[in-house]
This record gives C-alpha cells, structure tokens and sequence, in this order.
C-alpha cells in the first residue's frame, strides 16, 4: 500500500503516523525472526522443528495454487451487479437504474423504439399534485418532452408531449395517470411536428396567415388539432336571415368557439371530442383579429404556361377584386356549361361569384390570356372537414387542357394543406370533369344519386406533379411550363 494519499499544490503529503506503525512492524519482525533462530539452533529439536515448518508451508502453498486454478479469482456476481446477457436491459431510456419503484408496478421493456404522445388530463390544484403524476409517468419510463397548463375552476388542465417505450399502449399511460390522481383524461399519438414548442407555431402559423387570407382556416386547425371549421356570411347568397352575431372579444362554450369573421359572419370551430381552454381560445381569437386588420390579401405570383395545341396562358390567385372580370366571362358561357358548374337556375351564377372568390372561404386560381381576360376559374374551397374542388371553363377554351392545368394545381394546394381527400360534385353527363379527375392518377370513389356524381379523390397515395402558381417562393414542381 502506498504512503502517498494524496497531493497538495502538485506535491505529494506524507503521513508521519503511517511511517512509525512502519517501523514498529519491522521492528516486531526482526524480534520474532531472532526468537524463532535461538529456538531452532539451540533447542534439541530445532533440526526437526525446522523440516516440518518447511514441510507445512510446501502443503500450505500447494493447496493455494490448486484452489486459485479450480474456482479462478473473480468476484462473485452479486459483487460487481452484473448480469448475464440474456437478462441485461436498461432501465430507462438513458440507461440509468430507476429506484424507488414500487412493488407490483410493472415497468416494459425498453426497446430501441420509443412512440410520441400528447395527453391532455385534469388534476387538482393542489401542491404536489403534478409530481404524483409525473413520478407515475416516470415509473413507466415515459419521458415528458414539453408540459403546459391551464389553471381553471374544476382544477387545472395539464398538456403533456410524452415519449414512452414502443411497448407500452396508451391504455397503460392512461391507467397510470388515472391512478396518479389525473381525471378526463385524451390521448393520441403525435409526430415531430408537435416537438415544436407552442409560441414558435403560433409564430409561424401567425406568418402563414398574413402571407394570405385563405391560409386562417388552415392554420386554426393546424392550431386546435381535429377540428371543424364554419364560415358563415354576415349576408347569405340566397337571401334571408344571417347567423346570429357574436361579441367582439367572441364566445368560448365547452366544445365550440365562435369568433366574429372578417367580412361580418361568423367563425365556428367544433371539437367534440375535447374541450378548448381559454389559452386555446386567446390564441385562436388572436390569429382572427391579425387576419381582420390586414384585410383581403392574395401573394403576388402567376405561371405562363403552353398549351399542348400552343398558345399560353397564364395562371395566378384571384380574389374577389377580380369579380368584374368573372362575371363577364360568365358572360360569354353558354346555359349548358353554367348548368353543368352550379347545378341551379343559370340567372343565379353570378351570386356565387363573390363567395367562390373569398379567400375566407377557400383559393381561387384564374387562367387568363395574354389580353387579361379569364378564360377558367377553379376553387379549392373549406368545407368543413372535408376539402371541394370546382371548375368552371370557357366554351371557346375546353378540350385544350386549361382544366386539368387548374385542377391539377388545386389538388397539389390540397396536398400541401394537408387535406385527405378533394371531392368534386358535377354530372355524370360531365365527361371533361370526370376526365380530369381520371387525368389526375389517384384513387377515386364515385357515387351517383338522382344524376349527380360525386368523385372523390384520396391525396394519401402520390404526390400531385403540378406546381402552385401562388407558392413559387415556397415550392417549384417542375412541369414543361415556363413560370415568370
């Protein structure tokens, strides 16, 4: 054993009470080895004495080699915490034991995989009642990733990102909670989109908004989750009675918020599966009024495109600053296509115009000739959860692809909106609809009641290879036209 124990300004300190035990001990050594001399040399005996001594250290040696080669040196298991391979695992995700478990609390096995959760569970507005919950999560090797609360009457609402082990079922995450004390408890699995922490998506979805007005609808669901989303004019198209009107600063009741729209309406958001909290609500009525003082608005941006027969066209967002122009190409439409676009007496098409070309309600995307005159007019419009195209084409100008250029270029807005599926409704004597949907090479489903025809297309199987005219900034889709 060394004497050095340790240093002091890089030098080594020695220990003088170390140093005399020391010496003591060679002393004592020196006295026994003279006893054991005297006794041997001058005893009668001492010859004897001294080949038996000898024999007994030669056994006593022997017996140690033999027992070190039989049982070897290691320590025993128990010693060093080993385990052997078959029963090793860690016990959380970053490999570090977890103490304090509590007898019969099954813990899964933690795997290479891990599976995101958002949580949302009430507890009661008591000290300490958080970290029961969280010591219950912990229990399970299920990390919390972001945490938000809501204080409210009945307690308060805490919103939890969760990562658990592939192996534990959301059954198992709401059984703990449940017993750690949390009530009325949702859960649902998440994606990296939800690792972004809540002001800085508020931020971009505030961005997107003041970008273009037919953005909000989209950005309040990106906002609440699964959501439904109403529009209500102030005047309806047809006449009558409008919606009854909401206060500026809106109306929060449970499972619906109503806002007051831009143009005068309403703004309905539905959730039923789960209630909004007021911090919900604050943002959505924020993102409302930013939309309000910013007014209409469309980003600047168009394509020219070359027909296959020749000629260009170009297309880019309308809005209803560009009423006068769709009118007059109603104008020019023949009873039979008006017919076939709106399903209604003709006299009444140009009632439509001004709610087809809002932006609240949808995207508008004009084909117009090199004079400015719109020749097509297609619509990707919100209707609740579920997302409408709609074309309407110029007699002198179908059959030379200006449709499918539009609506192939809807679609791909769908896609990147996050939409499931587009459904257009038309006739089943509408063949050039039907064979632009057909053109656009997605699953379709057709449904036919009483000669209108429903075809629905699911966004989820390819990607759509025409551009957006309006989002040249944010993505090119590379197509034989030429784009200014």
């Amino acid at each position: 054993m060394s004497d050095v124990t340790r240093t002091k300004h890089g030098r080594p300190v020695h220990h003088w009470r170390r140093d005399v035990v020391e010496l003591a001990a060679l002393f004592t050594a020196v006295a026994v080895a003279d006893a054991v001399a005297n006794l041997i040399g001058h005893g009668p005996d001492g010859p004897a004495l001294l080949v038996i001594s000898a024999i007994v250290l030669a056994a006593t040696a022997g017996f140690h080699v033999w027992w070190a080669r039989r049982h070897g040196h290691a320590p025993p298991v128990s010693d060093t915490g080993a385990r052997t391979a078959a029963g090793r695992r860690p016990s959380g995700p970053t490999g570090r034991p977890a103490t304090g478990e509590p007898a019969g609390a099954v813990a899964p096995e933690v795997t290479g995989t891990s599976v995101l959760w958002r949580m949302r569970t009430t507890v009661r507005d008591e000290p300490g009642s958080l970290a029961v919950l969280c010591t219950a999560l912990a229990e399970r090797r299920v990390d919390i990733l972001s945490l938000q609360t809501h204080p409210l009457a009945e307690g308060t609402v805490d919103e939890f990102l969760l990562r658990a082990p592939g192996a534990l079922p959301a059954a198992g995450i709401t059984r703990a909670v449940s017993l750690a004390g949390g009530t009325s408890t949702w859960i649902e699995r998440a994606d990296a989109h939800d690792l972004v922490d809540a002001p800085t998506r508020v931020l971009g979805l505030a961005a997107r908004t003041a970008l273009d007005a037919a953005e909000l609808p989209l950005a309040l669901r990106q906002l609440l989750g699964r959501c439904t989303i109403r529009s209500l004019p102030g005047r309806p198209v047809g006449g009558g009675r409008g919606p009854e009107p909401v206060p500026a600063e809106g109306v929060l009741e449970d499972t619906v918020m109503r806002l007051r729209a831009p143009e005068g309406g309403v703004l309905t958001v539905e959730r039923p599966y789960l209630p909004f909290t007021p911090t919900e609500f604050a943002r959505a009525r924020a993102l409302v009024e930013l939309d309000n003082r910013l007014g209409p608005r469309i980003p600047a941006g168009h394509d020219v495109l070359t027909l296959p027969e020749g000629g260009d066209i170009t297309v880019r967002r309308v809005d209803t600053g560009d009423l006068a122009a769709a009118k007059a190409m109603h104008e020019r439409c023949s009873a039979r296509t008006l017919g076939m676009r709106y399903h209604g007496p003709v006299g009444d098409a140009d009632r439509y115009l001004n709610h087809l070309l809002s932006p609240r309600f949808g995207r508008t995307l004009a084909a117009q000739t090199a004079s400015g005159r719109i020749v097509g007019l297609g619509h990707l419009l919100w209707d609740g959860d579920e997302t409408e195209v709609a074309l309407l084409v110029e007699d002198d100008w179908q059959r030379r692809g200006v449709g499918a250029e539009l609506l192939g270029r809807l679609v791909a807005m769908a896609v990147r909106a996050g939409c499931e599926s587009v459904y257009a409704v038309t006739q089943a004597s509408n063949t050039g609809m039907v064979a632009a949907m057909r053109g656009l090479g997605l699953p379709l489903d057709y449904q036919i009641e009483e000669g209108t025809l429903v075809v629905t297309a699911r966004l989820d199987a390819a990607p759509v290879a025409a551009g957006a005219p309006y989002d040249l900034d944010r993505q090119r889709v590379a197509d034989p036209a030429h784009r200014d």
